[in-house]
């Protein structure tokens, strides 16, 4: 399994209509992509000071690396007009040994 982790600050007055975009407009999109197993936002308690942490889940690194050249483009401009600061994008190997129960949770 690869993990893409973004991390952003969302501005905080736009955080209900971030998350609409996110859910309505994002997450179709994703569940359509070849490997794509989850996506997990996490937002701050206190918008205004915290950065926003993003997780999607891949079944490959491959399956995460065609998304990132041929749809997170896309994405991103969907999502800017919401953002107070450009995203960076960090990959990561997920030891799955370490997790069965959430890659069996996946899997079912």
């Amino acid at each position: 399994m690869f993990a893409r982790v973004l991390d952003f600050q969302v501005k905080w007055e736009k955080k209900e209509e971030f998350v609409k975009v996110l859910k309505n407009d994002i997450l179709p999109i994703l569940r359509k992509q070849t490997g794509f197993l989850e996506f997990l936002p996490f937002f701050p308690e206190k918008m205004k000071e915290e950065k926003t942490v993003a997780i999607s889940l891949w079944a490959t690194k491959e399956d995460a690396e065609k998304y990132e050249k041929e749809f997170y483009p896309k994405i991103n401009g969907i999502v800017k007009p919401y953002l107070a600061t450009p995203v960076v994008v960090r990959f990561y190997t997920v030891e799955t040994t370490l997790c069965e129960h959430f890659v069996n949770a996946l899997a079912a």
